[in-house]
């Protein structure tokens, strides 16, 4: 079987996200499978501008081919002023400011699309919903198509040109259980075909000694951790003074690492590490020595970060106002929730003192995590799904 994959970017720079999503499963339907995979992508590596970072061509990465095609625009330089006026009332917004927001946020690539409807694949998966390449490309493909769509509760997921995209979709594949309620909250997709799977993850040792060196702290120096783009959006503003002020009522050892790109730095403080980007190594050392993980971020589709603490036999702490990690936490009983200062402080204090809770916390967790999220059960559970959405396409 031939599957086609349309992402925003593509590669093997590109950490987290729906296009990580991508790339992990493209990868395991070639080497699980022996599937014919193929991207269709744009030549952007920068997600706020989708400046080109890549040439445009074709390249195998692990087996998938990748075909990369210039854009005819990025990220418009007014995006963000007249974003902020449509969002104000999303539901509320013309056929016309709809399609404009969707052009003027880009990455505009007509040749990707192009290649989508013209291909030969059996099928063509779209991810996420958010984008061009999805809205201008999902209605082009019909009956071959099928949306991961990567959606959280977030204003422009109710704009109402995102109605016919849902439509379109021949199937739809959710991470979450929360996901899927809010699609079929918000647009008609109840008798769609569709599938709740999430993501595998595939532990590795790491590295403490590593780990220990990018973050200047000692043998046996406690700290929280928090991995993933280091952004006011993605939480760790919040999760930055809140950790502050816990620390001016409760002195101590403990700190703080924010792990990985930086967008928005936040306050110097004595006992906040950020490390910026680190490798694979050094993200599962820090896993494996942390006293928690911390999931400060409010919209999160899946979180496979979430899965890996898990995995590495960590506890979580997560903001209750995101749907993906709340459910994580919920199903698995393996974390703690937070949804102001106050809860974070008592949590924190629960995590930090008492070994037998966080040991409890990281192995319910963790028999989450083999139930559902390893890839042999996300691989077999996908493949059957695909095959039937092939099936019906082709009928």
């Amino acid at each position: 079987m031939k599957v086609a994959y349309v992402v925003p970017r593509y590669g093997t720079e590109v950490l987290g996200g729906a296009e990580y999503g991508a790339r992990m499963l493209a990868e395991r339907l070639v080497s699980m499978l022996g599937w014919d995979v193929e991207v269709l992508t744009t030549c952007a590596l920068d997600a706020r501008t989708w400046a080109e970072g890549y040439p445009a061509g074709e390249v195998d990465l692990n087996g998938v081919l990748v075909r990369r095609f210039r854009s005819a625009a990025g990220r418009d330089p007014g995006f963000e002023a007249f974003s902020d006026s449509v969002l104000r009332s999303p539901e509320s917004a013309s056929p016309a400011d709809g399609q404009r927001w969707i052009d003027l946020q880009g990455p505009v690539n007509p040749e990707v699309i192009a290649a989508a409807v013209e291909g030969d694949a059996d099928l063509v998966v779209f991810y996420p919903y958010l984008y061009h390449p999805t809205v201008r490309g999902m209605p082009a493909v019909g009956r071959r198509s099928v949306l991961h769509p990567a959606a959280h509760d977030e204003p422009p997921l109710r704009l109402p040109l995102f109605r016919d995209v849902f439509a379109a979709a021949g199937g739809l594949v959710f991470q979450t259980h929360g996901e899927r309620r809010l699609a079929e909250h918000l647009f008609p997709v109840a008798t769609t075909p569709q599938i709740v799977m999430g993501l595998g993850v595939e532990p590795a040792a790491g590295d403490a000694a590593a780990a220990r060196g990018v973050t200047g702290l000692g043998e046996g120096d406690p700290f929280l951790l928090c991995l993933g783009r280091v952004d006011d959006g993605k939480g760790t503003g919040l999760l930055a003074r809140f950790f502050a002020a816990y620390k001016d009522r409760h002195p101590g050892p403990l700190k703080l690492i924010l792990a990985g790109p930086v967008a928005d730095r936040p306050p110097q403080h004595r006992d906040v590490v950020v490390t910026g980007p680190v490798d694979e190594a050094v993200k599962w050392g820090l896993l494996r020595e942390a006293q928690a993980f911390v999931s400060p971020s409010p919209f999160e589709a899946f979180s496979i970060v979430l899965i890996e603490a898990w995995t590495a036999g960590v506890p979580v702490l997560v903001n209750a106002a995101c749907l993906a990690t709340t459910e994580h936490v919920r199903r698995s009983a393996g974390g703690l929730v937070f949804g102001g200062y106050a809860q974070f402080e008592v949590a924190v204090e629960r995590l930090t003192g008492d070994a037998a809770l966080r040991s409890g916390l990281a192995r319910r967790g963790g028999a989450y995590v083999g139930r559902n999220f390893t890839w042999p059960v996300i691989i077999d559970r996908y493949r059957g799904f695909l095959e039937r959405a092939a099936a019906r396409a082709a009928g």
